[in-house]
């Protein structure tokens, strides 16, 4: 692909993923050139407090070092995926190019569904999701077509040169690719992490062209006491008034809270200087990631495999992982009703539907999330983690299709 082919805007070109041998080989020079902390001698095999497991970590550096196969892995997605990447003139922005991946369902009745990701992942964590959503196995289950883009900076593309790229202008940018770039003038979204947030600020800027939208990750707070005093009530007497579900949802908050979001502060305020060891050092970015795959995935249920673990990795390792740091900074400072500093404070009454899984970090109770949500559906279930495309995506589709089939959504496209 020639810089020359993404002069124009909103024009599509194809795109195969392809890394420089040079930065292959430099990796495994690091590798072979890690230097590793000690465990102390009184903390456990399985005992993450202290962070990553140093076992883990040199487990997998052995394998990224002398098994792993990059050039296997890249002709498998550039296989499975169909990439484009489009030059778009962002709103309040400017350009910037986006990675994205689109298949279409050949069913006649199949609806647009963007689907975002957020951090430490990337669009890899949707593979899983593309044949069913796109080819359903019964002629009565809803089909998509599915549109899976980059954020800028996580994977495939260049990275945003400018400071301020954040939720609000991903939602902008995401706005005009499927509306401007792919013709589809209403759709609807899915989103976790940073997708969710994305999501949001689409569907409140663009509530004509957002007609629904599915999350599994609604980070609020309680609503004000005059908002519903009821729901206040509830939490003072949570534990006579909450469900098991609720208690372990907001225990599961309390211990995000307390020891699992220094990541958020130092990334979202010296994004930089925590990228001059992650962006030079394979080894820091595998510890600094692979700790928050550990703690935020369902571990009882499911084994992330090694190679998915390194192709998670890679595609923050090839741009150099401070760009992907450098998006918390930018959320934190974008403004307005549909920003991460109002985003769940303000009401979206676009209908969303939420899939609940036990080993989310944020998952509220049902009156935190209608406050500040027009949710129309919620399913809860007995397994999954912070990553259910990855973890359990059979389950995951199974709520898209029942969501987005039913007829409160039904309604919302044909209005």
């Amino acid at each position: 692909m020639a810089q020359s082919d993404l002069e124009e805007f909103n024009k599509p070109v194809p795109y195969e993923l392809r890394v420089d041998e040079e930065l292959l080989s430099i990796t495994k020079q690091k590798l072979q050139l890690a230097r590793y902390p000690e465990e102390q001698t009184d903390i456990g095999d399985d005992d993450w407090s202290q962070g990553a497991k140093v076992k883990v970590v040199k487990r997998l550096a052995d394998y990224w070092k002398d098994g792993y196969d990059w050039r296997a892995e890249e002709d498998k997605i550039n296989k499975e995926f169909h990439q484009f990447m489009v030059k778009i003139d962002i709103p309040s922005y400017g350009p910037q190019l986006i990675h994205y991946a689109h298949h279409r369902s050949p069913s006649p009745t199949a609806i647009p569904l963007l689907i975002v990701h957020g951090w430490p992942g990337s669009f890899l964590e949707s593979r899983n999701l593309l044949l069913p959503l796109t080819h359903p196995s019964s002629p009565t289950d809803q089909a998509f077509h599915v549109i899976i883009p980059s954020l800028p900076g996580y994977g495939p593309g260049p990275p945003p040169l400018k400071s301020g790229f954040g939720p609000v202008t991903t939602a902008r940018a995401f706005k005009a690719l499927m509306v401007d770039v792919l013709a589809y003038p209403t759709f609807l979204t899915h989103g976790g992490d940073w997708g969710a947030l994305v999501t949001r600020s689409m569907a409140m800027q663009y509530p004509a062209h957002v007609r629904a939208c599915h999350s599994n990750f609604i980070p609020c707070g309680p609503p004000a006491w005059y908002q519903n005093p009821l729901a206040l009530g509830r939490l003072v007497l949570n534990s006579w008034l909450y469900t098991e579900r609720e208690k372990q949802g907001l225990k599961n908050m309390q211990y995000y809270l307390k020891e699992q979001n220094g990541y958020l502060t130092q990334q979202r305020t010296r994004p930089q200087s925590l990228g001059f060891g992650l962006g030079d050092s394979p080894i820091g970015l595998l510890g600094w990631l692979v700790e928050k795959y550990h703690e935020w995935i369902d571990v009882a249920n499911y084994t992330m495999p090694d190679t998915e673990i390194l192709n998670f990795v890679m595609m923050h390792w090839i741009p150099g992982a401070t760009p992907g740091l450098r998006y918390y900074k930018a959320a934190f400072e974008e403004t307005g009703p549909s920003s991460v500093k109002e985003a769940f404070s303000k009401y979206c009454a676009t209908p969303i539907g939420v899939s609940s899984f036990p080993r989310e970090v944020l998952m509220p109770p049902r009156d935190w999330m209608s406050a500040v949500c027009n949710v129309g559906w919620v399913r809860e279930h007995e397994r999954g983690g912070h990553f259910p495309s990855v973890e359990c995506p059979e389950v995951l589709v199974g709520d898209l299709r029942e969501w987005f089939g039913g007829e409160v959504v039904r309604k919302a496209m044909e209005g």
